[in-house]
């Protein structure tokens, strides 16, 4: 049997990839003050560099896009130079690497925004559900809706980060249009009902996503830009009623754009697949590259590549443990298991502890 192409080059935009392996956006707490990237960030990210492309975490692009304790940004000055430090890291170990692009919109809480506004959202709709916070665990409260006024400024917000990103000497940049967030919350219809010019039809709710690509692409080019979707997931109190029928037409809207890749997430955050969803119709609307997401062991990846539908397949989970991941699959060595334990804050312990195959051979 001939080798997997999962494990072979991609030229993916500008760049030729090492493998067709991509460590996905995994949240990790443990930014610094300020929401700044440390050293130690710098030192898991360069550990992961052999993946033939990195997606950061994901960060927020201003003050009101934060929703989570310690997470990096991309808004600041610091934040910039410590991104810096990330990004040097992986590319002296030759990887290439994106930052992500997250606005939260309502899941965040009055202690994480700035004078305890708000957070925002397309509708004035409560999550069920838990923020969390520096606190602890807080209910999610009523957010505020944005007026039709402030859309311009949120885009605004996007282009600031896009060029942060640039400055920070990123490969790219992911827009994070998944798992109940912002843009998310505005392509849905369980939660956007709006009667303006961002809200009704699938065209007005896919508006605010649209002009994001428009200033993003703007300043890196089609080709060094993804979009993160999740059709299925009802994480963070999402829904829509006709998803199929939503994200396909938002999928071919993205065409317009030359996008590096659609990175769809087929699973709901409990790891269910989507199997009532047709994810080859979605991938055949999409004239680009198609990142694959969500459960995915060596076996089913290698097919997924090999025989369709996928271009590149992201994991993330398998990554936390196995900053070697891309040489464990090639060789089908045994996996280290992640500790659940240590996925969120604290220090270097479940962080930049987990051993390689070399570390062990020695």
């Amino acid at each position: 049997m001939a080798p997997s192409t999962l494990y072979e080059p991609y030229d993916l935009g500008p760049y030729t990839l090492s493998n067709r392996i991509v460590m996905a956006p995994l949240t990790r707490s443990r930014a610094g003050a300020g929401n700044v990237p440390q050293d130690i960030n710098a030192e898991y990210y360069g550990q992961r560099a052999t993946a033939g492309l990195i997606i950061t975490e994901a960060s927020q692009i201003s003050p009101q896009g934060c929703g989570y304790p310690s997470t990096p940004g991309i808004h600041s000055p610091e934040q910039v130079k410590g991104w810096i430090k990330v990004t040097k890291e992986v590319h002296d170990r030759g990887g290439r690497i994106f930052l992500q692009l997250w606005h939260v919109g309502r899941i965040s809480h009055p202690s994480l925004q700035e004078d305890g506004a708000l957070p925002v959202a397309p509708m004035a709709l409560q999550p069920r559900g838990d923020a969390f916070t520096y606190q602890g665990l807080k209910p999610f409260v009523m957010p505020r809706a944005l007026e039709t006024g402030e859309i311009p400024g949120i885009v605004g917000q996007y282009r600031r980060a896009a060029e942060n990103a640039l400055m920070a000497g990123f490969d790219g940049v992911e827009v994070h249009a998944a798992n109940g967030y912002l843009l998310d919350q505005f392509l849905r219809d369980g939660t956007n009902f709006r009667t303006d010019g961002y809200g009704g039809s699938r065209r007005n709710r896919s508006r605010l996503l649209m002009e994001v690509l428009e200033t993003v692409t703007g300043i890196w080019g089609g080709e060094r830009v993804g979009v993160r979707l999740s059709p299925l997931n009802g994480f963070n109190d999402i829904s829509d009623t006709d998803p199929q029928a939503t994200f396909g037409h938002v999928v071919e809207a993205l065409n317009r754009f030359g996008l590096a890749y659609l990175h769809a997430v087929e699973v709901d955050m409990t790891g269910k697949l989507g199997d009532t969803f047709d994810w080859q119709k979605l991938r055949n609307a999409f004239d680009g590259p198609y990142m694959a997401n969500g459960g995915y062991g060596r076996e089913r990846a290698e097919q997924s590549i090999d025989s369709g539908p996928a271009d590149l397949v992201s994991f993330g989970v398998p990554f936390i443990a196995n900053p070697d991941l891309p040489a464990r699959l090639a060789e089908g060595a045994t996996l280290n298991k992640a500790d659940p334990e240590t996925f969120y804050g604290g220090d270097s312990r479940g962080y930049t502890d987990y051993p390689t195959l070399k570390d062990k051979a020695a």
